[in-house]
């Protein structure tokens, strides 16, 4: 038996994107939540290559330079650290690429960004019953259940921004 290719981790390039669209698109139906993912390949394009991009991707290709994962994060700042960090938006790897290392081999790229840039940690959100949380703790992730997430989104977030008072708040984009 031969042993599984071990992909190469590279960051995502303009050819790469429909790939990742559609990885996403299944990370969504893996998550029970198709319904919730609207993302497009302009989308994605326009936020990876802009001229100052917020968002970043790397992907890990098969042999045959074939995306079969991928990584989207952008830095978030720490004010108790006074540096920046990693938010891991998203991490997937295709079923047929599991267990080649892949999503370690993601993860490892990140944190090596990290420690040459001294950024001080790379934080992540995964849903609740994810199987992966055995692997984030074998690598020795710790699980941060002290910190409960809040969103605001549609209606809410609408609302919410009607109170916005000052022309600075208004204008700033």
């Amino acid at each position: 038996m031969t042993s599984p290719v071990i992909p190469t981790i590279r960051p995502a390039r303009p050819e790469d994107v429909s790939a990742v669209v559609a990885m996403v698109h299944e990370l969504a139906e893996y998550e029970r939540a198709p319904e919730q993912c609207h993302l497009t390949t302009g989308q994605l394009t326009s936020a990876l290559f802009a001229t100052a991009p917020a968002l970043f991707g790397h992907v890990a290709v098969d042999e045959h330079d074939e995306p079969v994962g991928f990584a989207l994060w952008f830095l978030n700042f720490s004010t108790w650290a006074g540096v920046h960090g990693i938010y891991l938006e998203d991490l997937f790897v295709r079923p047929a690429a599991r267990g080649t290392g892949a999503g370690r081999l993601l993860l490892a790229t990140l944190t090596d960004i990290c420690v040459r840039r001294g950024y001080q940690r790379l934080d992540w959100s995964m849903i609740d019953w994810n199987p992966a949380a055995g692997f984030y703790a074998a690598i020795g992730a710790e699980q941060m259940s002290e910190w409960v997430a809040y969103r605001l989104s549609g209606d809410a977030l609408r609302a919410l921004a009607d109170h916005a008072t000052t022309a600075d708040t208004r204008t700033a984009d």
